[in-house]
Formats: C-alpha cells, sequence, structure tokens
C-alpha cells in the first residue's frame, strides 16, 4: 500500500490539508498528517484546531514515503518553510526520486531548498517570487518530474485527485470522482 505524509504547521488552509486526506484515503491510500508544533494540536489559519496522526519528532525518517506533501495558508507555509526537519525530509524524498506535492504558499519551501531549479511550478498568484529557479505556469496543478504543485484552495480537487491517480491509477480516480459528484461538477461548469 502506498505511504504519504503531510506535514501540517500552525496556520495552515484547512481545505488545501484536510481534502487530499480525505480524497487519498477514500481511494485506498495510507496518509497520515504530522504536525511539526511539538504536539498533536494544530491550529489552521481560520482558527481551526485539529489532531494530527502523529508528532513530527514520532514518525521516523520519512524513508517509507511515496509522496510527502505540504499544503499551504499563512503563516502555516512560511512556518513548515522555517522548520529545518521538513526542509530536509522533502530534501531527501526529492533527492531520493520519491514524489513531492505543495499547494497555495507551499511551494515557497520548495524553492528555498533549490528542487524547483529548472522546473516548472504553480502556486497561489505573489508567491511566484518564491519559486526560485522555476517557470511559473499559473495553472492549477503542474507536475514536473517528482514534484507537483498546485495553485490554491480552487486546485485542492484536482490536485488531490492527481496525487491519487499515482497510486491507484485514472480509471479508479474517476469511479471515486464520479461518487464524490466532482465529475458532475466539472461537466456543469
Amino acid at each position: 500500500m502506498a505511504k504519504v505524509y503531510e506535514f501540517l504547521a500552525n496556520g495552515f488552509e484547512e481545505v488545501e490539508a484536510l481534502a487530499p486526506v480525505d480524497i487519498l484515503r477514500r481511494g485506498g491510500v495510507e496518509i497520515k498528517t504530522v504536525s511539526v508544533t511539538g504536539s498533536e494540536l494544530v491550529e489552521s489559519s481560520h482558527g481551526v484546531t485539529i489532531k494530527a496522526d502523529l508528532r513530527f519528532e514520532d514518525a521516523g525518517d520519512y524513508s517509507d514515503a511515496d509522496l510527502l506533501m505540504i499544503p499551504g495558508g499563512l503563516p502555516g507555509a512560511t512556518n513548515l518553510n522555517a522548520h529545518e526537519g521538513v526542509r530536509n525530509a522533502l530534501l531527501k524524498q526529492y533527492e531520493s526520486g520519491r514524489r513531492v506535492g505543495a499547494i497555495c504558499a507551499a511551494p515557497m519551501v520548495l524553492g528555498s531548498i533549490g528542487i524547483l531549479k529548472g522546473k516548472r511550478a504553480t502556486c497561489s498568484p505573489g508567491f511566484e517570487k518564491y519559486l526560485t529557479g522555476a517557470e511559473y505556469t499559473a495553472e492549477l496543478v503542474t507536475e514536473d518530474g517528482n514534484i507537483i504543485t498546485g495553485e490554491g484552495p480552487a486546485a485542492t480537487f484536482p490536485y488531490a485527485y492527481r496525487i491519487l491517480s499515482y497510486f491507484i491509477g485514472d480509471g479508479a480516480v474517476a469511479e471515486l470522482q464520479a461518487k464524490m459528484q466532482y465529475a458532475h461538477l466539472m461537466e456543469n461548469r
């Protein structure tokens, strides 16, 4: 079974953090939320407190991760960027050829650790200046090699479904999209 970890810092964006967890779990992917606050409790950018599955200190070295991902939100993304453990885990994941995902303001972390150089990436408009060395696409979702980035809250569903497709394939994702009325939504836009 695929294994994904999502790092959460105080100030995370709720939709960008929790919708991918929901979608991946519905698709049968093991995903663990990891608090970087020193506690299992993490407060969102809009004052919602959740209990993460693990504390960063207790999760191990992430060598079993098929994908590491980070949500945006402020100051969540800047808090993630200030956490050396998260930065090191993302860099090691990328360098080992395994997948890394970031959405909204969070691609700034990938830019600051140098893994976007020569890559295509997207982010929340206004944060492209932090995508050091990347070609900014302004797309909802951009994939380049083992990096996937998403634009922001409205891009969360296509971003999460694309990530799920890495593990269960496009056909199974299409079935889940239909069950969650996403396919119907996209037909009526």
